[in-house]
């Protein structure tokens, strides 16, 4: 497995570089977003880690314009924790989010359970009908809307397949982070909720089948 780190300190690719190649990981290394969209189109990576505030071209722009050719998961890393940039980052389709400093052992853990969760695949055709005009393709890994496909992130489409996956049943939030996160989540839980507005606003008209049970967690309504 080949990752690329992507930092304008040099300090913070040895740290992390130090603690992937350990995992037995290959990593190459890239100071800023030009690079590291060039360095894309040259070469094939597993996972992209990526941070924001970079001189030439910031993480968001970098992941903007390798997201044009390239659906290589990325983890963004960022000083800053607001929730703009949650939002942001997961809008381009970012797998997740880093807030620094971090934990180097829990960021390959992260790293870890993304690269295991994208390379599962189904063995057999799935397919979930939901109302009239909803399908959910768990094989094809995509959802079409009245016939229409929906672009979802990659963590949409994990937490989507999930729930739909388990129609019906109430899911607590630690529950849902366990199975769609793939770890023992360290931060906060802003992030399910993130992505629970943001797959509601790709959903649309069926946004309502995402029913929120409070203090509980969500439930995937069957019809």
């Amino acid at each position: 497995m080949r990752l690329l780190v992507v930092d304008d300190e040099a300090r913070i690719r040895d740290l992390i570089r130090k603690y992937a190649v350990f995992e037995g990981y290959e990593v190459e290394e890239a100071s800023d977003g030009m690079g590291a969209v060039e360095m894309c189109r040259k070469h094939s990576y597993d996972l992209i880690i990526l941070d924001i505030m970079m001189p030439e071209l910031d993480g968001f722009s970098a992941c903007r314009e390798i997201r044009k050719f390239s659906q290589t998961p990325v983890i963004m890393l960022s000083a800053r924790g607001e929730e703009y940039d949650r939002i942001h980052g997961f809008e381009l389709g970012v797998d997740d989010y880093v807030v620094k400093p971090f934990s180097p052992r829990e960021l390959m853990m992260r790293v870890g359970a993304i690269l295991k969760r994208s390379g599962s695949g189904a063995a057999t055709h799935e397919e979930i009908q939901v109302g009239s005009g909803m399908v959910i393709d768990l094989t094809g890994r995509r959802v079409l809307i009245d016939g229409q496909p929906v672009e979802l992130s990659p963590k949409e489409y994990d937490l989507l397949f999930y729930m739909a996956k388990n129609r019906g049943i109430a899911l607590t939030r630690e529950k849902l982070i366990s199975e769609v996160w793939g770890y023992d989540f360290f931060g906060d839980d802003r992030t399910l909720d993130t992505h629970i507005k943001l797959l509601r606003k790709s959903l649309g008209a069926y946004a309502d089948h995402i029913t929120t049970l409070r203090g509980v967690g969500y439930r995937f309504e069957k019809d």
